[in-house]
């Protein structure tokens, strides 16, 4: 499994790394990501970074999850009590404000961990909610994610292709998991998660961590979505 994942690593550097400041149109309206943090270094020699999230979308909203996470719309931080803040539209920001708050031994978690996305949640829990301290949350995340972390794709139209347990998602993020050389540094910032799944894995995710590893059909599709991806960057960008 750590051949695989070594190998995933170099088929992916034929791809440029997109990093903050970008443009939508920078981006596919369909494809997985795979997000490096600065710090993080891979364990198959050498020092290349490793992949520390990987995920996709539903329908064609690629832009928008991408949006999400890196906060591109920053009206979204105008939230109330009424309102949801950035990080629940996005689990990946989710999980670095419970890092932060876990680290910091902060009670106000147990807060942060509510969805407010649903509207039984907002009116039967909002009076709990530390607006000012939610934002200073999110800008802290959102500062992390822009300077820390960047991320390439690859193109890849079908949903049921890219998403579920029989995706190439779930076996993309069983590769990596399971990689016994791919650890994370002492000073990740998700040593401090309160999700075991985080710590153990060193990936700032939850699901999919046990799935099986890519085989020969899927490191197929990875080559032709590799190569499809550099001819949209070269010729459609």
């Amino acid at each position: 499994m750590s051949d695989l994942c070594k190998w995933l690593h170099e088929q992916l550097e034929q791809l440029p790394t997109i990093r903050f400041p970008f443009t939508q149109e920078q981006l596919p309206k369909n494809g997985i990501y795979f997000f490096y943090e600065k710090g993080e270094i891979w364990g198959h020699d050498g020092n290349k970074p490793r992949t520390v999230r990987i995920g996709t979308h539903k329908g064609r909203n690629f832009r928008s999850r991408i949006k999400e996470h890196y906060l591109l719309d920053e009206s979204k931080m105008n939230f109330d009590r009424n309102k949801p803040k950035p990080s629940d539209r996005s689990i990946f920001r989710k999980n670095i404000g419970r890092a932060l708050l876990n680290r910091d031994r902060d009670d106000y978690l147990q807060i942060w961990e509510i969805d407010f996305m649903t509207r039984k949640n907002r009116e039967c829990l909002g009076h709990k909610r530390d607006i000012d301290k939610e934002k200073r949350i999110e800008s802290k995340t959102t500062r992390i994610l822009r300077e820390r972390f960047y991320f390439r794709f690859v193109m890849i139209d079908g949903q049921t292709e890219r998403m579920g347990s029989k995706g190439l998602e779930s076996s993309l993020i069983g590769t990596v998991a399971s990689c016994k050389l791919c650890k994370p540094s002492d000073k990740w910032l998700g040593n401090y998660s309160p999700k075991i799944q985080i710590k153990e894995s060193g990936l700032w995710l939850v699901q999919h961590l046990k799935a099986h590893e890519i085989n020969k059909n899927d490191k197929e599709t990875i080559l032709n979505a590799i190569r499809r991806t550099k001819e949209w960057i070269t010729n459609g960008v």
